[in-house]
């Protein structure tokens, strides 16, 4: 079965196609710059090799049709005809309450996609225009809806609630939803096939740190607590986000910089965390060189980052009683061993015992603790999109 997976931002489009009989990537490339005049498509070819097409593309519909004529290209094409794509599998970011699972999407499906655009107005808008591109271009091909939200929808009310009047649960469902599900639901079910234990007898922490970061708790194969809330924005201190914030001191700063609700956001989203603290960059990379030449606040943006990261860790072990398997995933939990290091340095509370040697790795299956260390730690990269093929695969 050949599956193509999109993953659609509101100015960018990911894409993966994948022959799912041996779990392969046949093609893969993304689109920068929706509705600006330098848009472009970079394909990257089996050999590393990455080619560029400058197209004007006002909207979704254009690049990925641009994706399609690629695939099917005589000289860097992997297919001869649009008709041997099977399926189609989209990231959608919010799902809400409504979705636990992935699901094939219908007309009934893509409303209520729709209904939860307020829960997640970045994101779904530009996902349903990948749905809509998909319909309108490959009208007789299944598509599938795979949720950021659907891993944590398995957390108890105790863990899901704030502690605000109820009725606002009830009127406009605040509550915490947790995000990056796909990556979460990926990571731990592969370290336990990686260390060849049962997921249903595992007390889990994966760590998904990169420019957006957040951490889960997975017990015995399920989501029971995740610290990104109702929107990305709270939990672990981010490129460009501030993490957990005192609301008190959201009212304060308001009050005082004479902010709106848009310009606040604005200021949480884009303008806190790594970037904000240092004043150099939301890059760990940039930090760490802006640290090399003595930046103070670099510094301390880096050990916020680092403190962030190991509380909750350890939060979640209490949650659970305890923690068998420690995962460390995306861009900087699997490309920066002294950030590793440093989280794990903070833990031997719990028994665990970093192995320096195994340590010093970037982005392979890996486990990067000793024999001895009563927590086995790995780093796994994650394959969000290897999970989106695998879930539309059993559906359509």
């Amino acid at each position: 079965m050949t599956i193509l997976v999109l993953n659609c931002g509101s100015s960018s489009i990911k894409y993966k196609l994948f022959d799912m009989e041996s779990k392969s990537v046949m093609a893969q490339g993304g689109i920068e710059k929706i509705g600006l005049p330098d848009s472009f498509l970079l394909v990257k070819l089996p050999n590393g090799e990455k080619v560029k097409f400058e197209k004007s593309m006002p909207e979704h519909t254009v690049g990925i049709q641009l994706i399609l004529e690629k695939l099917v290209d005589p000289e860097i094409g992997v297919i001869r005809d649009l008709k041997e794509i099977d399926a189609v599998g989209h990231r959608v970011v919010h799902g809400g309450e409504k979705f636990n699972k992935s699901v094939v999407i219908t007309p009934e499906v893509k409303q209520q996609i729709i209904e939860c655009v307020e829960l997640a107005p970045l994101h779904n808008p530009a996902n349903l225009k990948g749905i809509d591109a998909i319909s309108a271009i490959l009208p007789d091909v299944p598509q599938v809806a795979v949720f950021d939200t659907a891993f944590h929808q398995t957390m108890p009310d105790y863990a899901y609630m704030y502690a605000l009047p109820y009725e606002l649960y009830e009127k406009y469902a605040i509550r915490r939803y947790g995000f990056h599900g796909t990556s979460h639901r990926y990571v731990s079910a592969r370290v336990c096939e990686f260390l060849g234990v049962d997921p249903k007898q595992q007390k889990i922490v994966t760590a998904h740190i990169g420019g957006g970061g957040s951490c889960t708790a997975v017990l015995n194969g399920e989501s029971v607590d995740t610290s990104m809330g109702m929107t990305p924005v709270e939990g672990l201190v981010m490129g460009t986000r501030a993490g957990d914030l005192d609301l008190g001191a959201a009212t304060f700063i308001m009050d005082k910089e004479h902010m709106d609700t848009k310009a606040f956001n604005n200021l949480v989203n884009k303008q806190s965390g790594l970037l904000g603290v240092s004043g150099v960059s939301s890059d760990c990379r940039d930090i760490e060189a802006a640290i090399n030449e003595g930046n103070k606040r670099a510094d301390l943006a880096r050990k916020m980052f680092i403190y962030r990261v190991k509380k909750y860790i350890g939060a979640y072990a209490a949650a659970m009683n305890g923690l068998d398997i420690l995962v460390f995933t995306a861009g900087i939990g699997e490309n920066d061993p002294y950030i590793r290091a440093e989280i794990m340095k903070g833990l031997s509370y719990l028994g665990i015992e970093l192995d320096e040697a195994a340590n010093n790795v970037r982005g392979e299956e890996r486990i990067i603790s000793t024999k001895n260390s009563k927590v086995t730690v790995c780093l796994i990269p994650t394959d969000e999109e290897l999970m989106i093929a695998m879930d539309t695969t059993a559906l359509v």
